[in-house]
């Protein structure tokens, strides 16, 4: 009897819950998206946003939603999903006109955290209506005028976030916004760097038990396949760009363009993270999303890695002009190929018998360029050499750089005369 009063009460608190519903201030803080979709529900209108420092009102529409008031929960309850979803594929498929007019675009419900409070159901759409407009008319989606949705989807693209809520309003200030937002890019970041750098601390980063939840499948197992890569690749490159942020209901969403570069693989990808505070405040990674990058990022890696591998070569030649033989043996990694040198002992030995006859005193870098290779970077210049005996030579110098840690070893190194 107390289990079924106990069940009683928390049936009667969800139902409070949903019919108070969210009731959102959109902010334009620093990482807002450039473009949102909002549904007020209570006003039954859909308003596009623009985050034009600061938000502003571009179009707005009515709209209709679900027959019932209140947050989705389960399938068939004909309400309409509260909370941050993303605009996915349009339907490619002939729609019934009075239902669905011309035009209809999946939403991403049930999200991760939907799954993550057992909300079922699907097929939550945003899509045109034929037949006549009522308001709260559909089963759970967000319909439109048909004009109205042909003049939407002009602006319409992949992964527009769309906000949905009970009631909405939003402001032209940043407002507390803008502190969990720079927060939550502080925490990428991290997350960024502890993988690159394989630390463990890569996995607490994320909430072990939700993401067991919003994944269907055991936390232990994603941690087991990273480890693994982890021990058998000898370098990860992670970068990430293009990073913005919302707040949902009791969660925040971030989505960002990922760059991953280890032997033998590159890739580009986009994500979308799904957080929440832990008991202790702490922002933890509770639920994923993998989208289209919304550009390629192989350009951005490579002008970064550029500068670092310019620096590396105004070093070493520093080093080499220097004849400080510990330096310049530094850039090299331990099996090294130099011409037809072989290991850095005998780069070292090499260096040291050349310079104890005669110094170096010109070594002029010309026409650097950088590529990617496939054990790192390419470096390629055109070097002017003199010694202190009276010989110069131009010539061509190619070098490989590998990874090693934060910083660079030169793998190879080959020379040929002229230009």
């Amino acid at each position: 009897m107390r289990i079924v009063f106990l069940v009683l009460i928390l049936l009667m608190t969800a139902g409070a819950a949903l019919a108070d519903g969210w009731a959102p201030t959109l902010s334009s803080h620093t990482y807002g998206p450039d473009r949102i979709i909002a549904v007020d529900k209570a006003s039954q209108q859909i308003i596009m946003l623009e985050h034009k420092s600061p938000l502003r009102e571009v179009r707005r529409f009515p709209c209709t939603t679900g027959q019932m008031v209140g947050d989705k929960s389960i399938e068939g309850d004909l309400r309409t999903p509260e909370g941050i979803y993303f605009v996915g594929h349009r339907i490619d498929r002939t729609l019934d006109w009075d239902l669905y007019g011309n035009i209809a675009y999946s939403l991403n419900y049930p999200n991760p955290i939907d799954r993550i409070h057992g909300k079922t159901g699907g097929g939550i759409w945003l899509h045109g209506r034929g037949k006549k407009f009522v308001p709260r008319d559909t089963l759970g989606c967000v319909a439109l005028k048909v004009p109205d949705m042909q003049d939407m989807v002009t602006d319409l693209t992949y992964g527009t976030p769309v906000v949905i809520a009970s009631d909405l309003a939003w402001s032209k200030e940043p407002g507390e916004s803008e502190v969990t937002a720079q927060v939550l890019s502080k925490e990428l970041a991290a997350w960024a760097s502890d993988w690159e750098h394989r630390d463990e601390k890569f996995f607490s980063h994320y909430n072990a038990e939700m993401m067991t939840v919003s994944e269907g499948r055991s936390f232990a197992g994603f941690v087991a396949h990273k480890q693994g890569l982890f021990a058998s690749k000898p370098w990860i490159h992670v970068m990430v760009d293009n990073f913005r942020a919302i707040p949902g209901p009791g969660y925040w969403v971030t989505w960002f363009d990922q760059f991953y570069r280890t032997l033998g693989h590159v890739s580009t990808t986009g994500k979308r993270f799904y957080w929440q505070q832990d008991a202790s405040g702490q922002w933890r990674i509770v639920g994923r999303e993998f989208a289209p990058a919304t550009e390629t990022m192989e350009e951005k890696y490579l002008a970064i890695k550029s500068k670092e591998a310019r620096a590396l070569v105004d070093e070493w030649r520093a080093a080499w002009l220097a004849t400080d033989l510990d330096s310049y043996t530094a850039f090299y990694d331990s099996q090294a190929v130099q011409g037809n040198r072989k290991g850095l002992t005998s780069i070292a030995n090499y260096k040291k018998t050349l310079w104890a006859k005669t110094a170096p005193v010109t070594v002029e870098i010309d026409d650097l360029q950088v590529t990617l290779h496939p054990q790192g970077l390419r470096v390629a210049f055109v070097q002017v050499f003199e010694n202190a005996g009276g010989y110069s030579d131009v010539g061509r110098k190619t070098m490989v750089l590998t990874p090693d840690g934060d910083k660079w070893k030169i793998g190879s190194e080959q020379w040929r005369r002229g230009r």
